[in-house]
C-alpha cells in the first residue's frame, strides 16, 4: 500500500483570525485513539471552541470536537476529551516563557494530515477588541475596493 504524501486539511479555525492577533504559530503532533483518527479521514472536526493549555511541562488541547466514528462500537472516543500535543521541549519553554508575560493564549488554527500523520497549527495569539475588529473589517473592506476600481481602471485602458 502507497505511503500518503502531501497535506490534506481536515479543519481550519477562521473565526481564531477574526478573535485574535496571531504572533507565531507552530505545528504539533496529536496523541490520538484509532476511532478519532478515521473520524479525521472521514473530514469531521470542530475547532471553534478549541484551545491548548501547558500543564506540568506538557501541552494539552482543550475543546476540540472530533464527532464519534460513525462505524464505531463501544471502543468509539469521547468528542470533546483532551488531546495531549506533541512537541519538542525547547518549543515548550518558549511557550511557557511567552504564556507567562501575560494577555496571550494558545489557539488551533487548523487541524490537517501532513505524510499520513495528524498535526495541528497552534498560535500564540493575543485577544482582539471589539474596535480592532472593526479596524481590521474596514481596513479589508477598503483594500477591497482599492482592489475593485484598480481592475476597472485596467479594464478601461484595454
Amino acid at each position: 500500500m502507497p505511503r500518503e504524501t502531501g497535506r490534506k486539511v481536515i479543519a481550519s479555525n477562521r473565526k481564531a483570525r477574526h478573535d485574535y492577533t496571531v504572533l507565531d504559530t507552530w505545528e504539533a503532533g496529536v496523541v490520538l485513539t484509532g476511532t478519532e483518527v478515521k473520524s479525521l479521514r472521514a473530514g469531521r472536526a470542530s475547532l471553534v471552541d478549541g484551545f491548548a493549555l501547558v500543564d506540568n511541562g506538557e501541552v494539552y488541547l482543550h475543546g476540540v470536537h472530533i464527532p464519534e466514528y460513525v462505524a464505531g462500537t463501544w471502543t468509539n472516543h469521547a468528542p470533546r476529551r483532551v488531546r495531549k500535543l506533541l512537541l519538542h521541549r525547547s518549543e515548550i519553554e518558549k511557550l511557557i516563557g511567552k504564556i507567562k508575560e501575560g494577555g496571550l493564549t494558545l489557539v488551533p488554527l487548523s487541524m490537517y494530515f501532513s505524510d499520513g500523520r495528524a498535526k495541528v497549527e497552534i498560535a500564540l495569539a493575543r485577544g482582539k477588541k471589539a474596535w480592532d475588529k472593526r479596524q481590521d473589517m474596514a481596513k479589508r473592506d477598503s483594500d477591497r475596493e482599492i482592489a475593485k476600481a484598480y481592475g476597472r481602471s485596467l479594464k478601461g485602458r484595454r
